[in-house]
Formats: structure tokens, sequence, C-alpha cells
């Protein structure tokens, strides 16, 4: 019962940062039943089938607040349908012992590059005079698609930061509209591993209790998209994957004890220093915006002939 609870408040927590970021349901929800000892495949089984309702609910709810582009959802969402199944059917034909340690690998980077995502760069400008095209969004969708299913995670982690970079959509677009495709990619890797697994592969316990803490916290992440810092929220799941993924990997090399706790210890101290980092970070950017608005509202109240003055003494 306990484990229950425990999923329950993982799928509530995962999904309210997915929401706000447009990624990391699925790396976090997998890290924990990895963690637990779930075989690989049947973790990234459950998860996406989970997904299928949670993503549903966060689409839905991203729609209501007018975060979705439908354009980009389809143009991104169909190869990403394909990517995701055929990793379902790859990560169905390993075996757990061969393919725990290449899933923690892959969420290991996955973490590895949120944290250093949020924590050493800012969220770029947008130009929407130029429109996100086929031919740049079939590829990300077909790799973010792939590593999705065999990572359990990595939809949002290709997609998202691929879309912010881009500079030609508002980040509460991108990750809306990045929420809402998964719902394609969930229901293709579900039916890949349905495919490779047979339904056994399913815990359906498990995507219960994921389940019902995403459909929770889906209409609250939309909303919350437009408060929260997303510098900070990164640098913490960020972290938090690295960190338990690690661990997961030093026990599957039977890396003596001492070593496994300084290295851990050392991951930690790394991760504090990374949230630091993006809390100054997020503040200086929040008072610059301030000083921006000041001086643009000062602006505004001046006469044209005191502009001129101005500009003529400088």
């Amino acid at each position: 019962m306990q484990t229950l609870v425990l999923l329950a408040l993982v799928g509530l927590g995962a999904q309210l940062v997915d929401g706000a970021l447009g990624m990391a349901y699925g790396v976090t929800s997998t890290t924990l039943l990895l963690a637990i000892g779930a075989n690989p495949a049947a973790a990234s089984a459950s998860v996406h089938l989970a997904e299928i309702g949670t993503t549903l609910a966060s689409g839905v709810s991203h729609w209501r607040f007018g975060n979705v582009d439908w354009k980009v959802v389809l143009r991104i969402g169909v190869p990403g349908a394909i990517g995701a199944f055929l990793g379902a059917t790859v990560l169905s034909a390993l075996s757990t012992d061969v393919a725990k340690p290449i899933m923690s690998v892959i969420l290991l980077v996955l973490g590895l590059y949120i944290l250093a995502r949020f924590t050493f760069r800012s969220l770029p400008r947008v130009d929407r005079s130029k429109p996100l095209r086929l031919r740049f969004l079939a590829p990300v969708g077909l790799v973010g698609g792939f590593l999705d299913a065999t990572g359990g995670g990595g939809w949002g982690p290709v997609g998202t930061p691929a879309l912010l970079a881009s500079g030609r959509i508002e980040p509460r677009k991108v990750i809306g509209s990045i929420d809402t495709s998964e719902f394609l990619v969930a229901i293709s890797a579900s039916l890949g591993f349905l495919i490779g697994l047979g339904s056994g592969g399913f815990d359906l316990t498990w995507v219960g209790a994921l389940l019902i803490g995403g459909l929770i916290a889906a209409p609250i992440a939309a909303w919350l998209v437009r408060k929260l810092p997303a510098r900070l929220l990164g640098s913490l799941v960020g972290g938090i994957i690295v960190f338990t993924n690690a661990r997961t990997l030093l026990l599957a090399w039977d890396t003596d004890g001492a070593v496994t706790g300084w290295v851990l210890a050392g991951i930690a101290v790394l991760w504090a220093a990374a949230v630091a980092v993006s809390w100054r970070a997020w503040r200086a950017e929040k008072h610059a915006a301030a000083l921006e608005a000041s001086d643009a509202a000062e602006d505004d109240e001046k006469t044209p002939g005191e502009l001129v003055d101005n500009s003529s003494t400088r």
C-alpha cells in the first residue's frame, strides 16, 4: 500500500513538473520504478500506458489555457509516434540484465542535459516571423519518440529544448504543444509494448497509481506554466534524475560501498550548487525584467519634447 501511495505522489509531482517544463514525467516515473526493482521494459510500458491518460488530460488543460499550437502537435507528434513504436519494439527484445543499465545510462544523460540546460542557459527570445517546418520537427519527433520508449522518458527532454532553442514559438506554447503531442507517442509506445510483451508486460496497479496522481496534477500544471520559474524547477528535477540513475549504475556495476557513497555525495554537492546558480540567475533575470519594464514606463510618461532633449544630452 505504501508503494502505491508513493507512486501516486510521484505521478502527481512528475505531472506538475512535466506540465510546467514540458518534460520529465516519464523520466521521473521510470527512474522510481527502476529504483524499486522493476523490469525496465515493464516500467516503460506501465509509464506509457499511464501517460495515455495523463497526456490527454494535460493536452486538454493546455488547450483550454491557449498553450497549444496544433500544427506543431501534428508535425512533431506523428514522427514521434513512429519513433516510439520502434523504440518499444527494441526494448521489448532486450533481456532485463542488458536493458536496465542501458536505460539508466539514457536516463542519466537526459538528466544531465536537463540539469545543464536549465542551470546555465536562459530561455531564448521568440521570433514568430519564421514558422517551424516539418523538415525540422520530423527528425526531432522521431529521435524523441525512440528515446522516450527505450529510456522510459525522453520526449520532453529532446522536444522541449529543441523547440525553445529555435526561438520561433513562445515557451508556454512549446510546453503545451509538446505535452499534447505526447499523447500520440504514449499510444504508439503502448501498442509497441503490447505487441512485444503481451498484456502481462503492464503492471496495471502501477499504471492506476501513476494515472491518479497525474490526472490530479494536469490542470494545475497547465495553470502553473505561467507562474513557476522554469530554471529553478529544471535544475531540481535534473538533479533528482542524475542522482537516482547514477546510484542505479553504481549498484549494477558492484562498485565498492565507500566509493559509491563518495560519488553520490559529490553529485549531491554539485546538484545543490546548480540549484543555487539557477536561483541566482532567475533572481537576476527577474530584476533585469523589472528594470526594463520600469524604464519603458518612464519613457511612456515623457512627452516627445522631453525624449528629444534627453537624447541630445547623451
